[in-house]
């Protein structure tokens, strides 16, 4: 083992996931670029919270790809599966444009007017099969994963990139558009999907599946849907917390001053934030890759320091100097009244290197053990942390954007001390317990 093959195995990824966040803002320009742009950007701020947070348990079908499939029999009961919770999530999503539900979630949670509530439901019809779809496209990049395709998967996601940047420089000047901004992030969304999953399965059809056998050699028969469930219920628990916290937040920032203009820069700070930082969640992909490497785990601490190290260089670069205001202004297009709006939660930004750091290494190790249900206990608290912030900090005069980035970094920084307290934390006070010092009279004295 060495640091080499660590960098070749997540540089791609790392590369991949910061492009991507850079191309998410091109979005987030042509939003502000076209008519109603304001209630554009708050209206799919919103409507991409909700839908994130009713598709986030596909997102851990990555790791069921990456643990659970073994042979071709095991491939089929896994992605029936995946399959499978992907519909159930669809008829969610349905629920919150079809039924009244919507309107109770919407319009009156939010606190929005109907003209708002009318343009986020719009957006939620149109993205129904968003969750089976991205669903399928992460359980098949678990798959490349497995076989250490990561350049193949980069190449995919960049391919949706380059798809969405090219129909946002054209649909952002198209009358068709212009009648209904909302209509520009949606197809843009759905064009750049869908290019990366028709990649992803080209790849797993050609490196995959020839590799796999048809049963697995030693015997062992595929999972159950009981022991698939066992294994994915607690990685759908923390991701479905983590995805509702954007909808909480928003919840309470709809309800504070300037409700229109706070929920119109977050939904650019959400994924601008991101940038420097996203990547550092591909860090816990190392201890899965890896896991057959005898003697690997000091590398792969030492490894995720140092990824730590550089994401808080970026933090600092980005957000603390005034290429700050470059991308605000001129790269993304920000009006400057929402511009001055973003200086103080972007500072936040720099926290969550070190949290994600802790949270990716020590999730990496929970998971590569099959200890999920250690990792579980992270997403109630993460929740709770972020609740609490939110209703304390207005106490301080702390509001709009500045009080949702503060209260998300609150529940990362949470989040990640419970990962590292089920992971390890409790054995390594158990051991410290177990061994009490001796004083010089022979007493045993406990431990702090």
């Amino acid at each position: 083992m060495n640091y080499t093959r660590l960098l070749r195995f997540i540089l791609p990824l790392t590369i991949t996931s910061i492009v991507m966040e850079l191309g998410s803002q091109v979005l987030n320009g042509g939003m502000a670029r076209v008519p109603q742009a304001t209630t554009t950007l708050a209206a799919f701020g919103v409507g991409w919270g909700l839908l994130l947070f009713l598709s986030a348990p596909l997102v851990q079908s990555r790791e069921l790809g990456l643990m659970l499939v073994n042979d071709r029999a095991s491939l089929t009961t896994v992605r029936r599966f995946v399959i499978g919770v992907g519909c159930i999530l669809m008829a969610g999503l349905a629920s919150l444009t079809l039924t009244p539900l919507g309107d109770s979630l919407i319009e009156d949670l939010h606190g929005i007017d109907d003209t708002l509530g009318a343009v986020v439901r719009t957006a939620l019809f149109w993205l129904i099969p968003y969750p089976l779809i991205r669903g399928l496209c992460y359980f098949n990049t678990g798959l490349l994963l497995r076989v250490r395709r990561t350049a193949l998967v980069s190449y995919a996601t960049l391919s949706n990139l380059t798809v969405s940047i090219l129909m946002v420089f054209v649909l952002v000047t198209l009358p068709w558009v212009h009648e209904q901004p909302i209509r520009l992030p949606i197809v843009v969304t759905y064009g750049g999907l869908l290019v990366e999953f028709a990649i992803i399965l080209w790849g797993v059809a050609h490196y995959v599946v020839p590799q796999l056998p048809s049963h697995d050699p030693t015997g062992a028969p595929p999972p159950s849907n009981v022991a698939i469930v066992r294994f994915f219920w607690p990685l759908a628990l923390i991701i479905l917390t983590q995805e509702l916290s954007r909808p909480v937040i928003n919840l309470f920032v709809a309800r504070g001053p300037d409700a229109t203009n706070s929920l119109a820069i977050l939904a650019v700070l959400y994924t601008l934030g991101r940038i420097p930082y996203g990547w550092l969640n591909d860090v816990r992909n190392l201890s899965l890759a890896f896991r057959d490497e005898a003697g690997s785990r000091p590398y792969i601490r030492r490894f995720a320091v140092g990824c730590g190290l550089v994401s808080l260089a970026m933090m600092i670069l980005l957000f603390w100097t005034p290429l700050r205001d470059i991308i605000l202004l001129d790269w993304i297009g920000v009006p400057a009244e929402l511009a001055l709006l973003a200086v103080a939660p972007l500072h936040l930004f720099a926290g969550f290197s070190i949290a994600v750091t802790v949270r990716a290494y020590y999730q990496g190790i929970g998971i590569m053990e099959r200890r999920t249900r250690s990792l579980a206990p992270s997403a109630p608290a993460r929740l709770a942390a972020i609740v609490a912030t939110l209703i304390i900090l207005p106490w301080f005069g702390v509001d709009g954007a500045t009080q949702g980035v503060a209260a998300l970094l609150a529940g990362f920084a949470v989040e990640a001390l419970v990962v590292w307290w089920g992971v390890r934390g409790r054995d390594w006070l158990r051991q410290r317990a177990t061994v009490a010092p001796v004083t010089k009279s022979g007493d045993a004295r406990p431990l702090l």
